[in-house]
């Protein structure tokens, strides 16, 4: 049997994760079991009251309400028994029963979770981390029960259990803080301070009267914000691809400068309040010059701000960083390099193909083919014909001409050639052939997405069996 997953809207969410107020609110649980047990366990670790409606309540349930003080029904369910309630559960494990309550909770507009039938409920149940007042809610919208236990093991695993006693200190502060520390940036990098410094160090360590101290000295230090730049390399759009240190500085950053080609999954791995810049430069569709962009991340850093300045691929390759990174000298800005994987990585893994190969190509070139023309052949030209691997950039638009100067270098036209349109990302598309296949490309229309052009014999090496061959294209475009 093969099943088949649709990849439409797949990192769209159908239930928004959301925090019921329930602090003395009713919650009711209509069943007698285990199950019912387990949602009143649940809600036990809020300050809600409970209310049981079960006329058969098993030992165990009957000793969690008795010993808890929850409220108990002690007889059939009935419509009115959610009468006042804030949410409901129902875990009756009979489908007629549980129809019925979710009938009555939806006429009295109480939201409601059935245990095991997902398509009868408002909200799903997530599995919980708890560190109140910090929690933790995981959920898989009722996909995967067994898996958001095991991510719920995992991150109660990597989290200090004196994270609620850090969060209730950083309540107390909070009023000083608002007072003392100016707001936006410089509040920021205090928090960001105080949650993971001495003060966080100290509480781990049961001494709060030595976190306040720590606290207490963050205060009496000096509170201007030095602003900076990293320069980030995003990769070439798969968002499992970009670096920890760059997941980090997108969700530290007051403010993201992109290109045009990091995808919308990149960039919502920020902070949801940091402003958004887009400098994106297209073929034929500069949105900013380069010298516009420099002078926004110069006066950016000048306010304060800590900016990612997010380019596809590598920053040092094809990303104009050296013209960015001597503006912000001039200007006296601190900045950072954080280098990421290029698209010629990219393409070359989706192809499997060496980039090197023993005896083969012992050298590699990276080149946009723009320096194709004048009557000058490009040092890189000769290198193909000695053997290097030849990686083009943004290949498609200069396939033609990059071709034929090759050859007329003297490379053999039958040197092989892949292409990879969108590297590394889920709708990318491989091509295999050969050099005087290559011209193709440029009559093609179908090849929106930034192409990626590898050509020399290592390439031969590669899985051409996961791509399309070039040469069909080729001949479709001469009969058109």
């Amino acid at each position: 049997m093969v099943l088949r997953i649709s990849s439409d809207n797949r990192n769209r969410l159908s239930a928004f994760p959301a925090f019921f107020q329930v602090k003395d609110a009713v919650v009711a649980i209509v069943g007698d079991g285990a199950e019912a047990l387990a949602k009143g366990r649940l809600v036990a670790q809020t300050s809600a009251r409970i209310r049981f409606i079960a006329d058969s309540p098993s030992t165990e349930l009957l000793d969690f309400i008795r010993l808890g003080g929850h409220e108990h029904v002690t007889r059939a369910f009935e419509p009115h028994d959610l009468d006042g309630a804030r949410l409901a559960f129902v875990a009756t494990g009979d489908p007629e029963a549980d129809r019925a309550a979710v009938e009555a909770a939806q006429a009295r507009g109480v939201p409601v979770n059935v245990v095991d039938r997902p398509e009868l409920c408002d909200f799903f149940t997530p599995a919980i981390v708890n560190r109140a007042p910090v929690a933790i809610a995981i959920g898989s919208e009722g996909a995967g029960p067994v898996l958001t236990q095991i991510l719920r093991e995992r991150i109660e695993a990597m989290l200090s259990p004196r994270l609620g006693d850090l969060a209730r200190l950083a309540d107390a502060y909070r009023p000083v803080v608002e007072r003392l520390v100016p707001r936006g940036a410089t509040r920021r990098q205090f928090w960001r301070r105080f949650f993971s410094g001495p003060v966080a160090s100290a509480v781990d360590n049961r001494d709060l009267a030595g976190a306040a101290d720590c606290a207490a000295g963050l205060l009496r230090e000096p509170h201007g914000t030095q602003g900076k730049v990293w320069l980030v390399g995003a990769g070439p759009g798969a968002e499992d691809l970009l670096t920890l240190r760059a997941h980090r500085l997108l969700m530290e950053a007051d403010a993201i400068v992109h290109d045009a080609l990091v995808p919308e999954a990149i960039l919502s791995m920020g902070r949801r309040d940091a402003e958004r810049f887009a400098v994106g430069k297209r073929k034929g569709c500069h949105s900013r010059s380069q010298e516009e962009i420099n002078r926004l991340l110069v006066s950016l850093a000048e306010k304060g701000r800590r900016v990612v300045r997010l380019k596809s691929g590598d920053p040092l390759v094809y990303g104009r960083a050296g013209e960015e990174m001597a503006a912000l000298r001039d200007a006296g800005i601190a900045f950072e390099i954080v280098p990421g994987i290029t698209s010629a990585f990219a393409a070359a893994a989706d192809m499997e193909l060496p980039l090197t190969l023993r005896g083969v190509a012992s050298s590699l070139v990276f080149t946009t083919g723009h320096d194709m023309q004048g009557d000058i052949l490009p040092d890189w030209a000769r290198l193909a014909v000695s053997g290097a691997t030849i990686a083009v950039y943004m290949g498609r638009s200069v396939a033609a001409s990059v071709a034929e100067r090759l050859i007329g270098a003297g490379l053999h036209s039958d040197t092989a050639v892949a292409v990879v349109e969108n590297a590394s990302r889920s709708n990318r598309r491989m091509f295999h052939g050969l050099l005087k296949d290559l011209p193709a490309l440029e009559k093609r229309d179908d090849l929106p997405g930034p192409v990626m052009v590898v050509i020399g014999d290592a390439v031969a090496g590669g899985a051409i069996d996961r791509a399309e061959p070039l040469a069909r294209h080729k001949n479709a475009a001469l009969a058109a």
